[in-house]
């Protein structure tokens, strides 16, 4: 998804020139011509400031008029600077304090936290800080308005005059500078949204936001890109420990934790809004941590943050993100409420950190208005929406001229209007083209129909040698209730063709009733996850090898027709009935079989199957997107995945040859803990009851690839465990670099420790071992413990990721892998 924001980001721009009053940038330097880190910078007579970075840079910006800047650092005397209109790279060079100080305290060093006014004050936020806000009341409501926007930055004229914008030089007409950085920007994208939002603090706790309007700058189809951003920019509280971006966790300034990971000097004291507030200064104790420089103001009677500006710092161990920079704004409500009121949030995603490279601008602001309080609503009024209505992104513009709480730019208004051009572009849809074909995998080859997912195009195993297939399915729009998918492949080894379709039709919205027809033949390997999927055009990864150890022939031929319905009568927990007719085969009989006795004693080679399936899902607090029958999720991997299942085979029915019933049990939950990096946990149960044929038990799942697969065990072999009853136990912590940070010679390659065990205990009964004696294959279950371990480096180049897994049992059976190195690569923030 990143690859596509960027890709189609980096395609659609539009450039106009706003000045402020007063422009200064440039860097601190003492008496040695050293940088100074951290300084206060303010245009004199105001609160108007900002910090500088950790190399001394900074830039200020305001729309008053000032006429003296003021620098001040503690152990150096304080610096005024006459300014003009613009002050561009100026060189500031502190003097250090003399007089009754014996020695210069340096500001970058570590603050003392014993009589220090700055941690007594934050004490006090602490004891207040639940006492503020909306959590004063029992209940709430109130208004959200969201605006985001993506801006393409350090504009110049090579990139003006690059092949990749011949034929959309108009995009060029117009620019602007961030006040924050002080970088010619190009705006590319906006997205605005309207949302109620209803809650209450008393058991049971609720919250609901509703989204009622939506728009964005000409890409009506592109949720996915929405999507995306949305992801990217969650909400968050400064009063929190934790402040969680990018699937990282940043310490909070306002934590309790907060004394340990930074320094706080109280610099400053001044009227804002009528009400006194102190001025305390923060930044961190330690590199190559996530954490913040900035300062914020603070209440001296309530102790309620009136405004904070954070800049996260460039040492921190966060890929594709240059910058990050967060402001937040509250107004006071009946003299003592302190509220939030706007949310800004800007992040300057580029490959690179360093100041001239080129990137772009990711911008949330978020307004909050019309708060009411403790008006009662019933437990079901907070019913989350489980799907969106298509009004939602076609109102009027004189809807959103009312119910924006704040006017756009000049230059936000005219990338409505620039993009609304482009679409006429040729060379524009051309580049729209390749970033859709890059990065969802499908070519629109004409209206209505697209072909791929190409990634699939091209395939290899043992048995079909090199296979090619080609794809397609409808698309309309991203609100299509209907979908058709299907595709034809050739093995030309085994010079047989496969296929697979499948048809979907949304029948009710609101509660996302969806009936699906789907019939398969292919070649598949089995036992690659123990909870039994039956998705009719899914295919393993292990099915295709090109890099594998040992063969991969103990492949199966499968006909697999199914039909089923979902519902999602509650927000995130949905209900499936499926019905499949399965017959399955072993692939090459010459160098594997699936040979089994039947109840009269007779060896039989395929196993034809009837049955039913009702499950169970439930995954609290995730995002979907869109209101068709396909919808994507955008913080996918963030919450728990709860999943149950029971399968009733059934005999006699179109020649079924089993009756049996299966239970199985999923649990997926990620962990974020704190500083400390991520756990992601997985446990799965399941049982299968009464005697079943090898395909329809439960393998354990191998992985005989060299690459890293989720919820296999890397170092067994296909079959090498097989099951009728089974739990299994995967953990895996990524420490995001936290160890490496202290060592000085990793530090800088920002690599990142990973940890993890796998584990597995399971029985099989007597009579599926006598059951399925036939095939020859050995059939143990691991009744002690299974167990393997891996320690791995991810973070390689930004992409890669290395593991060295090592076997914990079953040491001695014969041709065991007892230790492998894997690989893999993935897009890590």
């Amino acid at each position: 998804m990143l690859k596509k924001t960027l890709l189609t980001v980096i395609l659609f721009f539009s450039f106009l020139y706003l000045s402020a009053q007063v422009k200064v940038s440039g860097v601190i330097v003492d008496e040695q011509g050293e940088t100074v880190p951290f300084c206060n910078i303010i245009f004199k007579g105001s609160i108007k400031g900002t910090i500088s970075d950790e190399n001394g840079k900074f830039y200020l910006e305001s729309d008053n008029t000032y006429s003296t800047l003021e620098i001040s650092f503690l152990g150096f005397e304080t610096k005024t600077v006459p300014l003009k209109k613009e002050n561009y790279n100026l060189k500031i060079v502190l003097q250090e304090e003399r007089g009754e100080l014996k020695e210069v305290v340096v500001y970058t060093g570590k603050i003392k936290k014993k009589g220090n006014p700055a941690i007594a004050i934050l004490k006090k936020i602490w004891e207040r800080k639940r006492k503020n806000g909306v959590y004063l009341y029992d209940r709430y409501e109130y208004d959200k308005y969201e605006k985001i926007e993506f801006d393409l930055n350090n504009i110049d004229d090579k990139l003006k005059n690059s092949r990749v914008f011949k034929g959309m030089e108009l995009i060029f007409n117009h620019v602007d500078t961030s006040a924050i950085t002080g970088k010619a920007y190009l705006p590319i994208f906006i997205n605005e949204s309207v949302y109620e939002i209803y809650g209450k603090n008393i058991l049971p706790k609720k919250k609901s936001e509703k989204l009622v309007a939506n728009k964005n700058s000409g890409f009506s189809n592109n949720q996915g890109l929405i999507s995306f951003v949305k992801q990217l920019y969650v909400d968050y509280d400064i009063y929190d420990n934790y402040l969680k971006f990018f699937d990282k966790s940043f310490a909070s300034p306002l934590s309790k934790l907060g004394p340990g990971i930074y320094n706080y000097v109280l610099t400053d004291s001044s009227f804002i809004d009528n009400k006194w507030c102190y001025n305390i200064l923060f930044y961190p104790r330690r590199k190559n941590e996530l954490t913040f420089k900035g300062d914020f103001w603070v209440n001296d009677t309530t102790f309620a943050v009136k405004e904070i500006q954070m800049h996260a710092s460039k040492s921190a161990n966060i890929n594709w993100v240059k910058e990050i920079y967060i402001e937040q704004d509250f107004t006071v409500l009946n003299d003592s409420v302190f509220l939030l009121k706007r949310d800004h949030f800007m992040s300057d995603f580029s490959v690179s950190k360093k100041d001239e490279s080129r990137g772009v601008y990711g911008k949330r602001t978020t307004l909050y208005d019309n708060h009411v309080f403790n008006v009662k609503r019933p437990d079901k009024f907070y019913k989350k929406q489980v799907a969106e209505n298509e009004e939602i992104y076609n109102k009027s513009n004189e809807y959103w001229h009312e119910n924006r709480q704040e006017n756009l730019s000049k230059d936000e208004v005219g990338i409505y209007k620039m993009l609304d051009t482009l679409q006429h572009v040729k060379r524009f849809k051309e580049l729209n083209s390749v970033a859709d074909i890059l990065t969802t995998g499908y070519w629109s080859a004409f209206r209505g129909f697209e072909m791929g997912p190409i990634f699939s195009t091209i395939g290899f195993n043992d048995l079909e040698g090199l296979r090619l297939r080609l794809g397609g399915r409808t698309y309309f729009k991203q609100s299509d209730r209907w979908r058709m998918k299907g595709y034809l492949a050739y093995g030309f080894k085994d010079q047989k063709f496969k296929y697979g379709i499948e048809g979907q039709w949304m029948v009710a919205k609101r509660n996302r009733l969806i009936f699906s027809l789907g019939t398969r033949r292919d070649i598949e390997q089995l036992g690659v996850s123990l909870t039994t999927a039956n998705e009719v055009l899914d295919r393993s990864f292990a099915t295709t090898s090109i890099f594998s150890r040992g063969d991969n022939l103990k492949l199966s031929s499968i006909s697999l027709t199914n039909v089923k319905a979902t519902l999602e009568p509650v927000k995130n927990l949905s209900f499936r009935l499926s019905t499949t007719y399965k017959t399955i085969k072993a692939g090459d009989p010459t160098v594997f079989n699936i040979d089994y006795y039947d109840e009269d004693n007779n060896i039989k080679s395929d196993v034809e199957q009837v049955d039913a399936t009702f499950s169970i899902q439930y995954t609290p607090k995730r995002k979907p997107w869109g209101s068709g029958v396909d919808r994507g999720v955008s913080n996918a991997g963030r919450y728990p995945i709860w999943f149950l299942s029971y399968t009733r085979g059934v005999k006699g029915i179109l020649g079924s040859d089993f009756d049996y019933h299966k239970l199985q049990f999923r649990y997926h939950q990620p962990i974020q803990i704190g500083l400390f990096g991520k756990l992601k946990s997985t446990l799965e149960i399941g049982k299968t009851f009464n005697p079943v044929p090898l395909a329809l038990m439960n393998i354990v799942p191998g992985n005989q690839t060299y690459f890293i697969s989720r919820n296999s065990f890397g170092l067994l072999d296909f079959y090498e465990f097989i099951t009728d009853e089974y739990a299994s136990l995967h953990l895996e912590h990524n420490f995001n670099g936290r160890l490496f940070s202290k060592i000085p010679f990793l530090r800088k390659l920002q690599w990142r420790e990973i940890i993890g065990v796998r584990g597995v205990v399971g029985r099989v009964s007597d009579e599926n071992i006598a059951m399925n004696f036939p095939s020859g294959i050995p059939i143990v279950a691991p009744e002690k413990l299974y167990w393997e371990y891996h320690v791995g480096i991810a973070n390689i180049f930004k992409l890669f990721r290395i593991d060295f897994e090592y076997r914990g049992s079953y040491r001695d059976v014969p041709e065991a892998t007892k230790y492998a190195i894997k690989g893999g690569f993935s897009f890590y923030f």
